[in-house]
């Protein structure tokens, strides 16, 4: 039996592909099907199966159209419901790969239809299990992201609570598990960067594993400290349950290059937006397109647009660097966001050798800021990390302000103010800059480096200590 895991860092998200004696299975493709059919004809195999652990909400899984491709049958656990064809599995239920095994074991907790599957090789052995959302490294699902669901978060986390306990944790100790995220998404609180780990080593130091854990310590620890869900999970949860528009038509309408005039029209309509791409170096060099929201790709582009682009169906173009029209497009589709137009041709130097108008914000170095706000110069200072990162530490007298709320609070901000932003490291403070520059605020200034820069000059700082470690 020959496993491999395929990451996608933007997405933080593993797929699977699993192949014996020329039957090839995939456990939670993306959007994107040319990986793996690429895989199975790597392999000489053919896709027999392909297996969901759930309906998921984070982004835009490829089942659809990779079945109509091969030919394979779909796989959900029980409870699932979806408008076209597939297999519901029952818990235990054996599914043939080659002269592999694997049986999908019914774990609801994170949704009611969420299902691990466990590989059985071509001995007998057991190696690994594929748990999808209901046990990460270092984590477990959060128990609130059903939809239309009459329950709670505590009746989900007491179902989690029994599937760990009584599917997962029995399972060999040297069993690999492998999940369906890591550090970065959303489906979880707290998951660790690694992408595998033992049974034994997770029972060690996953708190949510803990050998003498009662089920209402459980319940109380897995749902304190959830944040809101990201906006657009419920789109992509529906949009995972129906048929899609296909992914190569989408790239065929969304990488149209459109000359200046071209763009200039589509920019002026009220229901068009200019997403602009491009490093931020280039941003804060050369400006942005009035109006325009600034996401850059090299960071977790799709995510981030899922947060702030709240209607799902938006018409957007976009500005980006040479030959990364595909990508874009690409990581728009893979959270729903299929109604792309086109790229200006040229990209922002087109727009710039025009003389058109453009909008721009301040910068300054890390040392600069902490000179200026120890000396009373800077009096509005914005801390765009989220509430549990400022909590951690942070620059004393800095008003928090997360990205992630921005719209819920921007009525707070006076537009007569000069604010100075920063974030971790200088991705999220761009985009909170772009958007208060689209929101009419002229005077905006980025702290270069962000929170790791600010961190390593003299200025005072708040440092949160956890109770245990006080004397």
């Amino acid at each position: 039996m020959y496993v491999e895991q395929i990451f996608t860092s933007c997405l933080a998200e593993m797929a699977y592909f699993v192949e014996s004696n020329g039957e090839a299975a995939i456990i939670d493709p993306l959007r994107e099907t040319q990986a793996y059919l690429d895989l199975a004809k790597q392999n000489n195999a053919k896709i027999k199966y392909i297996f969901l652990t759930h309906f998921h909400a984070d982004f835009v899984s490829g089942q659809v159209d990779l079945a109509k491709a091969t030919g394979a049958t779909i796989v959900f656990g029980p409870n699932a419901k979806a408008n076209y064809k597939f297999h519901k599995g029952k818990d235990g239920e054996i599914f043939e790969l080659g002269n592999a095994k694997i049986k999908l074991i019914h774990t609801p907790g994170h949704t009611m239809e969420s299902s691990s599957y466990l590989l059985i090789d071509e001995d007998g052995n057991t190696p690994y299990v594929c748990t999808g959302d209901c046990l990460f490294i270092g984590d477990v699902g959060r128990p609130d992201l059903a939809v239309k669901s009459e329950l709670t978060e505590a009746d989900l986390a007491g179902h989690l609570f029994n599937s760990l306990r009584n599917k997962i944790m029995t399972l060999p100790d040297n069993i690999i598990i492998y999940p369906n995220h890591g550090a970065g998404s959303a489906c979880g609180k707290n998951m660790s960067s690694e992408t595998f780990d033992t049974l034994e080593n997770q029972k060690k130091t996953n708190y949510a594993l803990r050998a003498d854990m009662t089920k209402e310590e459980f319940i109380k620890e897995v749902t304190t400290g959830l944040t809101a869900p990201p906006q657009y999970f419920p789109n992509n949860v529906m949009m995972n349950k129906g048929i899609n528009k296909n992914i190569d038509d989408i790239l065929n309408e969304g990488t149209k290059a459109l000359n200046l005039e071209e763009f200039k029209s589509l920019y002026n309509q009220d229901d068009v937006l200019v997403l602009d791409t491009r490093e931020g170096a280039a941003f804060t060099k050369t400006g942005i397109i009035p109006g325009a929201l600034w996401i850059g790709i090299e960071g977790t582009f799709a995510p981030w647009v899922g947060a702030l682009i709240k209607d799902i169906n938006q018409k957007i173009i976009f500005i980006c660097e040479k030959e990364k029209e595909n990508e874009v497009v690409t990581r728009l589709s893979r959270v729903g966001y299929d109604n792309t137009l086109g790229f200006l041709e040229g990209g922002m130097q087109t727009w710039i050798n025009a003389n058109l108008e453009i909008d721009k914000i301040g910068s300054i170095s890390a040392e600069e800021f902490a000179k200026e706000y120890k000396s009373g110069d800077i009096k509005n200072p914005l801390d765009v990390r989220k509430n549990s990162e400022y909590i951690s530490e942070h620059v004393l007298g800095l008003h928090n302000f997360p990205l992630d709320t921005i719209f819920d609070n921007i009525d707070e901000l006076d537009k007569s103010n000069t604010y100075y932003i920063h974030c971790a490291g200088g991705y999220r403070s761009l985009i909170t800059a772009s958007i208060l520059k689209a929101n009419g605020f002229s005077n905006i200034i980025d702290i270069r480096g962000g929170y790791d820069a600010i961190k390593k000059t003299d200025i005072e700082r708040s440092e949160f200590v956890c109770p245990s470690t006080l004397q």
